[in-house]
């Protein structure tokens, strides 16, 4: 059987290739991702993934609107600011929150928004988020 990861990779390949996710690969990833599948499916079908790029620098930041708040994704190093992200895949219950499902699938289907936005802004998102992991660690 393969890993969650495995098969996530598989059908973001198979769905960048045909353009849309077969309902074959929609059906293992809700048995293998159970709610969380179904949740980030939700996410990429509302538009709710979001990819900043600054300007003139090119940096990304990956955003998905969740049911709290704005979650910003890592995809590179699988993180997420999640709190099912900081209770459930660092505690090894999970390999992935939705928002990292959600981002896989936006980006392999190119269905996330892309937003355009100032140098200036970057820091503003940084220190937004270095603000709830600080929360976080005092918990």
């Amino acid at each position: 059987m393969k890993r969650e990861d495995e098969l996530l990779a598989e059908a973001c390949r198979e769905a960048s290739e045909r353009g849309s996710l077969s309902s074959r690969y929609r059906k293992l990833l809700a048995q293998r991702f159970g709610k969380r599948f179904e949740n980030a499916w939700k996410a990429v079908v509302e538009g709710t993934v979001k990819k900043y790029v600054f300007q003139p620098s090119g940096r990304v930041i990956w955003i998905v609107v969740g049911k709290e708040r704005d979650y910003q994704v890592l995809p590179e190093v699988d993180y997420c600011t999640c709190d099912d992200y900081y209770y459930r895949v660092l505690d090894g219950e999970a390999l992935l929150c939705y928002h990292l499902i959600a981002q896989r699938l936006a980006k392999a289907l190119n269905r996330y928004e892309r937003v355009e936005a100032e140098e200036n802004l970057y820091e503003t998102f940084m220190s937004e988020w270095r603000y709830i992991r600080k929360k976080w660690f005092q918990q």
